[in-house]
């Protein structure tokens, strides 16, 4: 069986997400727009869903606007800040390592006429809170930065980042894809406005994401249709993913409370560490910074990534270059190159994402498959 540690790309279904949607998928098949009973469980469902993840978040009076993804919240969030709030300025921040859900839309906006600033990061992928203070303007209206980045899992100091925006009342969006579940995050104590998180990231399924915002806060809608979402995101609303979205969290909560993210930071140790003992000249990027559990951005230079994960995914290990969304690319990955790590470095590195249901059996066998691999691939780079 082949071992699959790309988390990060996407979570296996978790077994009670599975047991849950199928459980909808036979007693609940109505519009939740609907007055009628069908209609009423359908809506029920949904709704129940939205408290448990709003409860999760922190803010359970909060606003949820579900959607189909990360990459849609992400673009509601600037897009839907920005069209609401076009009368009191036209400038954006955002950092350089950004998932391209927030990147791309923030440089869409640029191309309309706003001003966009870009802040660096230092050489471990960390945002300097000072940084995004001298880049606020008195027209800027939004900043967005991640809490822990897609590619590196280098945490990044959101609070911090959220007080100096609300001490200049400007709104403050974090992208948590990577982070909902797997770090604390509480929306209560945080000075975060908007947050964008993505089911299948947590053993839920593709297609469902969610915006949550403050209350008070205007978005201006990206999708314009039918009431849904009250009025915020029209279109009927996913219901199984909706719900797998609410059992995911659930799921995921409760592993959390059992030790789960401790087991799952130790896989990750006892991978890079094994590595580190069986492999000569490996770096860990990013590895001098605060990380979520899971992830571990390794670069075996004298190895080029495509090759290497070839000949990886041939030995039965599933892991990845990055990003999924861009996978295929041949451009270097922008997260590396905005830390400042040399060629050699980045075209070597690929990413090993574990989660909730990586065993110690299969991170023990990864160390006995992947030294060789590696010196078989840089022998054939020689």
């Amino acid at each position: 069986m082949p071992i699959y540690l790309d988390y990060n790309a996407t979570s296996p279904l978790h077994p009670e997400v599975r047991e849950k949607i199928q459980a909808c998928l036979s007693e609940t098949f109505g519009n939740p727009s609907s007055l009628h009973a069908e209609g009423r469980r359908a809506r029920s469902a949904v709704e129940a869903a939205r408290t448990v993840i709003l409860k999760a978040l922190g803010d359970p009076k909060g606003k949820l606007v579900f959607t189909s993804g990360g990459t849609e919240s992400g673009n509601l969030a600037l897009k839907g800040v920005a069209g609401a709030l076009r009368s009191k300025g036209r400038h954006l921040v955002v950092s350089s390592i950004e998932h391209n859900a927030v990147l791309r839309p923030a440089r869409a906006l640029e191309e309309d006429g706003w001003e966009l600033t870009v802040v660096p990061v230092d050489g471990l992928g960390s945002v300097d809170p000072a940084q995004v203070a001298r880049a606020i303007r008195p027209d800027t209206v939004l900043v967005s930065v991640m809490q822990a980045n897609n590619e590196t899992g280098g945490i990044q100091p959101v609070e911090e980042i959220g007080r100096l925006a609300r001490e200049k009342g400007i709104l403050f969006h974090t992208d948590a894809v990577q982070s909902f579940g797997k770090i604390p995050f509480d929306v209560a104590r945080m000075p975060v406005d908007l947050v964008s998180i993505s089911a299948h990231k947590l053993g839920g399924l593709k297609g469902a994401g969610a915006l949550y915002f403050r209350e008070g806060i205007k978005i201006q809608p990206m999708i314009h249709g039918g009431p849904q979402e009250k009025g915020a995101r029209s279109g009927t609303e996913n219901v199984i993913g909706i719900v797998g979205f609410g059992a995911a969290v659930e799921a995921t909560w409760k592993e959390k409370e059992e030790g789960g993210l401790e087991r799952i930071g130790k896989l990750r140790d006892r991978l890079e560490n094994g590595l580190k003992e069986r492999v000569k000249n490996m770096e860990v990027n990013g590895g001098g910074a605060a990380r979520v559990p899971g992830t571990a951005n390794l670069s075996f230079p004298g190895c080029d990534r495509d090759s290497l994960l070839m000949a990886l995914d041939r030995a039965g290990i599933q892991v990845s270059a990055g990003s999924a969304c861009v996978s295929g690319s041949t451009q270097p990955s922008h997260v590396l190159v905005a830390m400042g790590l040399p060629p050699e470095r980045i075209r070597g590195s690929i990413r090993f994402s574990v989660g909730w249901g990586t065993t110690e059996a299969e991170i023990d066998r990864v160390l006995e498959i992947v030294p060789p691999v590696i010196e078989r691939v840089r022998a054939a780079h020689d």
